[in-house]
């Protein structure tokens, strides 16, 4: 769930093309299981995004998909996973899309509520970094964030990503993290 207590900071965080790929188990957990794109799964990959709170509505996480997502058909059985539950029910997802100036990008992690704690944003990260390296060889990754996400940035830090300075309020979200992390300890 995004925490919109916070003051909301965006950034952008890079993850340099030399960096190995990171060693995470490659297993889920008991009961759910990795499942790539088909037609028909926007309705899911939208209920998951309202569910965490990146949409006000599921008409708003619609139009984003359409806009962004349904353009390119050809792509996405490749580029975008899912995570089901044991009884089929998409209960996470994640993109490996491309940003505005076409940099490799994680795009639009997401675990539903019922489903946090059980690993699945590691997996779905690491399954999506290994993804962008394999489609974009040589390229550093990148991805976009916000405060409200801070336990997705602690994770991509994990995984090499790195906060670059330059969007707005920067400083200030630096600060902020610093004394989440401090709280977490």
């Amino acid at each position: 769930m995004l925490d919109k207590t916070l003051p909301y900071i965006e950034f952008e965080m890079k993850r340099p093309n030399q960096l190995p790929l990171p060693k995470f188990s490659r297993k889920l957990p008991a009961g759910f299981h990795l499942k790539e794109y088909q037609p028909g799964d926007e309705a899911s990959w939208c209920a998951v995004e309202y569910a965490v709170g990146e949409f006000d509505t599921l008409a708003e996480a619609a139009a984003y998909f359409a806009k962004t997502f349904a353009p390119y058909p050809e792509e996405l059985p490749r580029r975008m996973v899912f995570i089901t539950d044991k009884s089929g029910e998409i209960v996470a997802t994640c993109t490996a899309w491309w940003g505005k100036k076409d940099e490799p990008l994680l795009h639009w992690l997401a675990v539903h509520p019922s489903a946090q704690k059980n690993g699945l944003a590691t997996f779905l990260a690491v399954e999506i970094t290994r993804r962008l390296a394999t489609l974009h060889p040589g390229e550093d990754l990148f991805l976009h964030t916000q405060t409200w996400s801070y336990p997705a940035i602690f994770l991509y830090e994990k995984l090499g990503y790195q906060l670059l300075p330059g969007t707005k309020d920067f400083e200030k979200g630096q600060a902020l993290l610093a004394q989440l992390r401090q709280a977490k300890r």
